[in-house]
């Protein structure tokens, strides 16, 4: 996993009376590491019907879908991965119920980075790296020192480790060095942005991050054109 780890965030696309499906074709036309739903606010029946729609989508380009905190809606919809958090469903739980499922795992600690690599997980993401307005009640920032202590445990376990928190493209060079991808939400879609610019911003975090460069959208994908 290199690259961006790109998030359609409902909350975000309802507050900017964006269509999810036109969002996610605008990231996914990029081809990134992986593409995440996150839907705190919505209902369950609306979550499984949004990642059916997404999985033909993500196949299509060759990125894996990820569900965030449900592993019974991953599991009903076939994505590839299922992102949980400290406060979801253990690991292990996750493993016996859902065992086709890979599991991506949150930390904000050592002491749980150490604990979720034991599992060996299909990544493991640790932040927030800055200060973040996306997430109520967010854990202590970590910091770039922070993350490059986790960058030598996850590598040193080889689980790549994915950067979360307050991630903006103009910062994103500080930490292209320490993580093999970076999660972003709200710099993906500043205020004012186009399709167009969500595809652009996109690109230009995934070849930052190590990503390989997209010539041309997927086939399907929005009109919005990727710098190559």
């Amino acid at each position: 996993m290199h690259g961006l780890y790109a998030i359609v965030d409902l909350t975000l696309l309802a507050a900017r009376n964006t269509d999810p499906l036109e969002y996610a074709r605008a990231l996914l036309s990029v081809r990134p590491a992986a593409l995440q739903l996150r839907a705190k606010e919505v209902a369950a029946r609306e979550i499984l019907a949004m990642l059916r729609v997404l999985g033909p989508l993500c196949r299509q380009a060759g990125v894996p879908l990820v569900a965030n905190d449900r592993a019974d809606l991953a599991a009903l919809a076939g994505c590839e991965i299922v992102h949980i958090g400290q406060e979801d469903l253990p690991y292990e739980l996750v493993h016996r119920i859902a065992p086709q499922l890979a599991v991506g795992i949150s930390t904000h600690t050592p002491a749980q980075l150490a604990r979720a690599l034991a599992t060996r997980p299909r990544y493991v993401a640790y932040g927030p790296v800055f200060e973040t307005a996306n997430k109520v009640n967010a854990d202590p920032v970590v910091g770039l020192e922070g993350l490059r202590q986790a960058s030598r445990t996850a590598r040193a376990a080889n689980v790549p480790l994915v950067a979360i928190g307050g991630i903006t493209l103009s910062r994103v060079h500080e930490l292209a060095p320490l993580a093999d991808a970076c999660a972003v939400i709200g710099d993906l879609y500043p205020p004012g942005a186009s399709l167009r610019d969500v595809t652009e911003r996109a690109a230009a975090f995934h070849v930052a991050l190590g990503g390989a460069p997209v010539s041309a959208p997927a086939e399907g994908s929005t009109k919005a054109e990727a710098r190559p």
